[in-house]
């Protein structure tokens, strides 16, 4: 278990919280586009008013106690099996960019062989738990069916966990058809969760159509989701941090309700993107002090309701990598880490809040998170890592590196860097690489040590003509 919890709330703050949220969601309602949801709201003894919901309070912690308090995400290797909850930590790559900032620092339209090289990266990284969702938006496919290459191509390069489509209950059935053949059948993944799904809420207090119908369908197969609110601060919610948690605490707690409702025990994860708004310029701002703060408040939210937690992220407001991506990055996946959240979405690759990826920052963000988990592990204080005898044996003036102790135990105590130069001047003065060329250096070897990790050609076969069918049923 980690020695390392970041705590910026008070437990009188946590409660006081809550209470707002009941209010919010008894008083003023969420809006709900989605008239199924409605209807199942209304079943259920909620109040309703044309679209808003209104909330009964027990009815909401009855429901959000019926959420597990952890639960695994099943890989097509099992070796890559996720668990999210507890103490332990899921990262995942970027995800959803239309742009890519490329190594002379200038943006262009996310493409398909952009989408395909993120992937075969996010399968070979190792500090990367999931092969991710949307990695960018490929913008030379149709939009109305690009999801559909999108989830095969995970299913078929990598053998990690992956993330589902959100558009809409039909996008929600698509992932379910195409990932049921893959683990089993329908009946297997209603025992096991084989896809996690981000769903948004919409700022401030509304549940739209699309997500909405997504959760319910998810519900249905019992498949995880992370169910995300995304507040600014002084636009979407409340200039002040506690009025923005509660806001975002009203609509995640909406949406886990809605969920259990449709199917008690349906894994989900509490998740926030809230941050705020710049009010010299009203831009958004992902990475900043405050946007850390309501990372390490959301966990410890999640904490009190017994879910687990995602927020943060390798993020950054910068449009370049460079220092200012370096130092935001690094803070806005310490905050998470440290605080205890359990799945980091935009670990690694994000550019300008959210709008691009970099291959170069990609592999940045990874050595970040890689280091931070190795600090999230703390220090192991036992017989053999206090090292008396060792330390007898070599005595005063002497040095440890022939030990066979050192030997035994520096490759667990010790993280080996996949980017961070070492060496000293003279050495790496012969080729005076910045980090970000070393970076490209990186990602470059990466893809070329690329390996198919193969599927079945009957299941490729089968996949390939339902996408085929669908894709000609939503563009007829």
């Amino acid at each position: 278990m980690s020695k390392v919890t970041l705590k910026v709330l008070t437990d009188e703050d946590i409660r006081q919280i809550h209470n707002t949220s009941l209010q919010l969601l008894q008083e003023v309602g969420i809006e709900v586009e989605y008239e199924p949801a409605v209807e199942v709201l209304k079943e259920a003894g909620m109040r309703v008013e044309g679209r808003r919901v209104f909330f009964d309070p027990a009815y909401v912690e009855k429901k959000v106690a019926e959420a597990p308090h952890d639960f695994t995400l099943y890989a097509r290797d099992p070796k890559h099996n996720v668990h999210i909850g507890g103490d332990d930590v899921a990262y995942v790559p970027g995800y959803g960019a239309p742009f890519v900032i490329d190594a002379g620092g200038n943006r262009r339209p996310s493409t398909w062989e952009d989408y395909m090289n993120l992937l075969k990266l996010a399968h070979m990284c190792e500090e990367m738990d999931l092969s991710g969702g949307m990695l960018v938006e490929p913008n030379d496919l149709d939009d109305r069916t690009r999801y559909l290459d999108a989830l095969y191509a995970h299913i078929r390069y990598s053998t990690k966990c992956l993330m589902g489509s959100s558009y809409g209950a039909d996008g929600a059935r698509d992932t379910v058809e195409l990932l049921a053949p893959v683990f089993g059948g329908k009946d297997a993944i209603k025992e096991k969760p084989v896809v996690i799904t981000l769903i948004n809420t919409i700022s401030p207090l509304k549940l739209d159509a699309r997500q909405t119908g997504a959760l319910m369908e998810y519900a249905k197969w019992k498949q995880a989701m992370v169910i995300a609110s995304l507040v600014m601060a002084g636009s979407t919610g409340p200039a002040t941090l506690a009025g923005a948690l509660a806001v975002q605490n009203a609509e995640v707690l909406a949406g886990i309700t809605l969920a259990q409702t449709v199917n008690p025990g349906t894994p989900v994860v509490y998740g926030s993107a809230s941050s705020i708004t710049d009010m010299r310029t009203g831009s958004v701002s992902i990475a900043n002090a405050e946007a850390a703060l309501l990372t390490a408040s959301t966990a410890q939210l999640a904490r009190f309701y017994g879910i687990p937690c995602r927020a943060g992220g390798g993020l950054t407001d910068s449009k370049t990598v460079d220092g200012q991506a370096g130092y935001e990055s690094a803070l806005m996946l310490m905050s998470p880490v440290t605080a205890g959240v359990n799945f980091i979405l935009h670990t690694a690759g994000i550019l300008q809040y959210w709008l691009c990826m970099s291959y170069e920052k990609f592999i940045m963000d990874a050595e970040i998170a890689g280091v931070i988990r190795r600090f999230k592990r703390s220090i192991d204080v036992n017989e053999n890592t206090l090292a008396l005898d060792v330390i007898k044996k070599v005595g005063p003036g002497g040095h440890f590196l022939t030990q066979i102790h050192t030997k035994r135990n520096h490759k667990t105590e010790m993280r080996k860097p996949v980017l961070s130069d070492r060496q000293s001047y003279e050495g790496w003065s012969k080729e005076k690489l910045t980090t970000e060329q070393q970076a490209a250096r990186v990602w470059k070897k990466m893809l070329a040590e690329y390996e198919d990790p193969g599927l079945d050609e009957a299941l490729q076969k089968h996949l390939q003509e339902y996408i085929e069918a669908r894709k000609r049923e939503i563009t007829k």
